[in-house]
């Protein structure tokens, strides 16, 4: 069993290439209650007449433990706060334009954001089914900015990054339509897991995505486990070390190949963190977390004659060797005007043997609701037009 030190290098990465991506100032109005944090909402009530020390968790139990969206069902708050709730704020998760579900029930959200004044601003979330639990896949902004060549995300243009209340909101609308609420302690919700695999790259939305994971994991509210959620970065690496001393959530890396010369031509980020960079900082995350780490899921999606070698799958084993390691190998889901071909299952299966035989668990992830009407996503497939 490898073991880790939790003494931190001294070292650092230049912070110089990050980028930050605006959120909307928006116009006047009510303010939405989604998306503030429990103490925001303490201050906010603060100036409300009428309002007690403890009306901000009676309300935050209302939003994340019963999942009201009507401020007249919070029947333990005083009317004359609830007139002035419905004055001034709003409870609001986004716009469904899309509710749609796949026969093997994987089901497909559209949401929209101020779509009247800007009907680009869609992005989707997915619920993907599994045996004992179902998966969230959570999108972190509009569009993105990465350029993934294997992307169909990639293609679309980044627009803007989401607020902390777009993101939980994807979440209110997904455990609404799995009847999750109320949370009962007795009682099994169905989403159990979230990944931030969607479009848009979370650590260029840090602010954000760091706020949306404090709220849903809020032990008062929604108070979903640390280890159940789940952040992929194409290789953010100043920021990496931060998803375990500040948010302590699992990570996933899109490392889709072990050679920078590939790599900088599929995912053009590895020209600014080399994957010697990228392994460094998943080292630090590694100490960091100490014995409460997960292994980290590293994703490679399987690229005919590109990355699909036997050689590579040897170098993807002797660059994990240090990290405890899962990786994911996705068969790529073809979408028009793309240059790549999916690996042949034969080439697949070859390089999954060459993985486990180096004691790295792999598993092959078979997206069955591909060939339905989703152009669904794990890496670059998620797309809203």
């Amino acid at each position: 069993m490898l073991k880790f030190s939790t003494v931190i290098p001294k070292r650092g990465y230049s912070t110089h290439a990050l980028k930050s991506f605006a959120v909307p100032n928006l116009p006047p109005r009510q303010k939405n209650l989604i998306g503030l944090t429990l103490n925001e909402l303490q201050q906010e009530l603060s100036a409300v007449p009428g309002a007690k020390p403890y009306t901000a968790k009676q309300i935050w139990s209302f939003l994340y433990r019963h999942g009201y969206r009507d401020f007249d069902l919070m029947s333990n708050i005083p009317k004359s706060v609830i007139a002035n709730l419905k004055k001034h704020y709003e409870i609001n998760y986004g716009e469904i334009k899309l509710d749609k579900m796949s026969t093997d029930g994987t089901r497909k959200f559209l949401i929209g954001y101020d779509t009247k004044a800007h009907p680009s601003h869609i992005i989707e979330s997915v619920i993907i089914p599994e045996t004992k639990r179902a998966t969230l896949c959570l999108s972190s902004q509009i569009g993105c900015s990465l350029a993934c060549t294997f992307c169909h995300t990639g293609t679309q243009k980044l627009q803007r990054s989401l607020t902390a209340a777009e993101v939980v909101g994807q979440y209110m609308i997904a455990a609404h339509s799995q009847t999750d609420f109320p949370l009962d302690a007795t009682t099994r919700r169905s989403l159990s897991n979230l990944v931030f695999m969607g479009q848009g790259e979370p650590l260029y939305n840090w602010k954000n995505t760091a706020k949306a994971v404090s709220i849903l994991t809020h032990p008062d509210g929604l108070c979903i486990p640390k280890r159940k959620i789940t952040i992929s970065t194409s290789g953010v690496a100043p920021l990496i070390p931060k998803l375990a001393s500040e948010l302590g959530v699992a990570l996933a890396i899109s490392l889709h190949a072990t050679r920078d010369e590939t790599r900088n031509q599929i995912v053009p980020l590895n020209k600014t963190y080399s994957i010697a960079v990228v392994l460094d900082a998943c080292k630090q995350y590694v100490r960091l977390l100490g014995k409460s780490a997960k292994r980290i899921t590293f994703e490679y999606v399987m690229l005919r004659d590109v990355n699909d070698s036997t050689t590579e799958a040897r170098e993807l084993v002797k660059l994990l060797k240090e990290i405890p390691s899962h990786v994911n190998l996705i068969p790529w889901n073809p979408w028009p005007g793309s240059m790549y071909q999916t690996s042949t299952n034969e080439q697949i299966d070859k390089f999954a043997d060459i993985v486990m035989n180096g004691n790295i668990p792999c598993t092959l992830y078979v997206l069955p609701w591909l060939t339905n009407f989703f152009i669904a996503r794990y890496h670059g497939c998620l797309w809203t037009a």
